[in-house]
């Protein structure tokens, strides 16, 4: 692995770390083994609802993690040039 690529992985694992409330993709296959009532498609859209908000919050860490190491290596690029 790549020094960039593990620094990233640090980065990330920081912001999930200060994250009080991160959530884990929900799975509930059992609804899709049944017919299909309303009430069980009404549980099925809330859990994909849920699970969509889930994954945009994953991609701001990820381009949250990706600028701040950009920035960190536009920095240090800066204070080479400095000296």
């Amino acid at each position: 692995m790549s020094d960039r690529r593990k620094r990233l992985h640090e980065i990330l694992l920081t912001l999930i770390n200060k994250e009080s409330n991160f959530e884990l993709i929900e799975e509930d296959s059992g609804d899709l083994t049944t017919n299909f009532s309303d009430k069980d498609t009404a549980n099925l859209s809330r859990v994909i609802e849920k699970n969509r908000k889930i994954i945009k919050r994953y991609q701001a860490l990820v381009r949250t993690a990706v600028t701040l190491d950009t920035l960190m290596d536009s920095e240090n690029d800066e204070n080479f040039k400095i000296k």
